[in-house]
């Protein structure tokens, strides 16, 4: 009892020294060091003496990626500096997107990787055809990607960035366009990303043989759906790697009483929240890794001592979170965008605008919610505020109060 108690206190002590001072203060210093505090400063770059990070196969690809993936939707041309702290903690798994930042997210990670073109054999890197739907889309973006990053291969590309309709978005066309882009070695592996109808997307690709990889929404919230767990079997089964995104769970402000219980449950255990959601989701072993948005070094460490802590939640753990997620329902849109779509035919986009009103509120990506908010037609924003949410409202899983978050997301992203 007394081994136990002193184990959790060292925990505990880890990882409030790491949240603190970063790892660099727990662990041997690395090789791989920044002289300068200059964001475009490029050093050579050397082995780093960091723990390795956990890793998982990636479905039935074999290949092994870490737990922990950095997703780059920010501008790496202004912050060369993270990439080097990725790879001195050992973050070697890169995630980004054709459309991140304007370009500059790709356009960035091609710049380090000329000045250190040593460091591509040590990085998996994924990519997304932002919004390409045809063949011809897709491998445009493709090249474009390839030319940005300055690589002659992605290792996983997800062809469909942001699937919500499996049957037509995933045609057998696209599938011989997978094919002939492996053969041509511009790719390894081939994928989507979906954050709407997550379910139905995922049970569609556990049929077909073609898919390696998903990147889904998955967090607390989502794992209480047995509809999600029914369909996160299904692709394990099917040999398909997965990886969450949206872990951190970003809910609104109105449920400020019952993230406060959670907050307060696990800093008495020497936890941040973050801490605690990626490691609720990274003990479901039928997750290859954790995309989380890192901008920073402070955050950075912060992830990666969550992953190498290997303390397991208890059972008391899990019924808050499980509590935690009822509680906060109400202010979480969990994406099943055709439920509001057969509700309110004649103003579709209800579920995009949740979601760009949860990056404003609790992610801080206001600039980004405000261009993905001008994105949608402007027939359709102009009859937001006039549009009758009570059907969509009645049949909300979630319990979502949507005209009013309709009507706060036209104030704040218009």
């Amino acid at each position: 009892m007394m081994k136990e108690k002193q184990n959790e206190i060292n925990r505990r002590n880890f990882l409030k020294t790491i949240g603190a001072a970063g790892l660099g203060s727990v662990f041997a210093s690395s090789k791989l060091k920044a002289e300068s505090n200059e964001p475009n400063t490029t050093q050579k770059t050397e082995e780093s003496k960091f723990p390795e990070l956990p890793k998982r196969k990636l479905g039935k690809t074999g290949v092994e990626v870490p737990i922990l993936s950095n997703g780059l939707m920010f501008d790496i041309t202004e912050n060369q500096l993270i990439l080097r702290v990725n790879l001195q903690h050992n973050v070697t798994y890169w995630d980004t997107a054709y459309g991140y930042a304007g370009g500059n997210s790709e356009i960035g990670i091609g710049t380090f990787l000329k000045k250190n073109p040593e460091v591509r054999k040590k990085l998996f890197i994924v990519t997304k055809a932002s919004g390409a739907r045809s063949g011809e889309a897709i491998e445009e973006r493709l090249q474009g990607s390839l030319k940005r990053m300055n690589t002659d291969y992605i290792d996983l590309f997800y062809g469909v960035h942001g699937c919500s309709d499996p049957g037509s978005h995933l045609p057998e066309q696209l599938q011989r366009w997978a094919e002939g882009a492996k053969a041509r070695k511009l790719i390894r592996f081939f994928g989507f990303s979906t954050h709407q109808n997550m379910e139905r997307c995922l049970m569609a690709a556990s049929k077909l043989n073609w898919i390696d990889a998903i990147m889904t929404s998955y967090n607390v919230s989502l794992m209480q759906k047995p509809e999600m767990q029914e369909a996160v079997q299904a692709c394990n089964e099917a040999g398909i790697g997965l990886v969450a995104m949206k872990v951190l769970l970003g809910v609104q402000k109105k449920q400020a009483e019952a993230e406060d219980k959670m907050v307060t449950h696990f800093l008495d255990k020497g936890y941040t929240r973050e801490q605690a959601l990626i490691k609720t989701v990274l003990e479901d072993k039928r997750i290859s890794a954790a995309c989380i948005r890192m901008e920073n070094a402070a955050l950075l460490r912060s992830n990666v001592a969550a992953v190498l802590d290997k303390t397991k939640l208890t059972q008391a753990d899990n019924e808050v979170l499980k509590r935690y997620a009822a509680e906060s329902c109400s202010g979480y849109c969990a994406g099943c965008a055709h439920i509001c779509d057969a509700a309110l035919p004649d103003t579709p986009y209800t579920s995009d605008i949740m979601r760009y009103l949860m990056y404003y509120n609790s992610y801080g990506e206001r600039q980004e919610a405000r261009e993905l908010f001008a994105q949608i037609p402007g027939k359709v924003r102009g009859k937001l505020l006039s549009t009758d949410y009570g059907p969509a409202e009645a049949c909300c899983p979630q319990r979502m109060p949507i005209g009013k978050l309709i009507a706060e997301a036209v104030d704040k992203l218009a």
